[in-house]
């Protein structure tokens, strides 16, 4: 569908293009020779103007003061524009995963640590008698 309408309108185009070159041609015959020599200059230049549009579009350009100057190929600059980002989020990432691990391992060695060198042996802690025994002590110092 998408084709049918770009097919007709490069049509109505072609056809609005052809109509208004008549009408040009023929509304010519009325003008000096001076007038239609400056009008077939002009129509001369828009047309070189016109054929070199496909061409600057093939490579990004500036143009300045009428002057072009071609960039070169440019297809493979978009692609690594836009890969750059992508690389840079997934280091990002990568080195947000790293310190959220470390930072876990060292919360993780001080209780490890901790309960090591305390007075108490770790089975202490899992008894549910000495669970009891904390509670009732720190509701006595209250």
């Amino acid at each position: 569908m998408n084709t049918t309408l770009s097919a007709s309108s490069d049509a109505l185009e072609a056809q609005f293009g052809r109509r208004v070159a008549g009408r040009l041609t023929a509304g010519n015959l009325e003008l000096s020779h001076e007038v239609g020599e400056r009008l077939r200059a002009a129509r001369v230049q828009a047309v070189a103007r016109r054929k070199m549009v496909p061409q600057l579009r093939s490579a990004p350009a500036v143009v300045s003061n009428g002057n072009t100057a071609v960039l070169g190929a440019g297809w493979w600059w978009t692609r690594i524009g836009s890969v750059i980002p992508l690389v840079a989020l997934v280091a990002g990432l990568v080195a947000i995963s790293v310190l959220q691990e470390e930072n876990r391992a060292n919360e993780l060695a001080e209780v490890d640590s901790a309960l090591l060198t305390d007075d108490l042996p770790p089975a202490a802690y899992t008894d549910p008698g000495f669970a009891q025994f904390l509670k009732t002590e720190n509701a006595s110092e209250r």
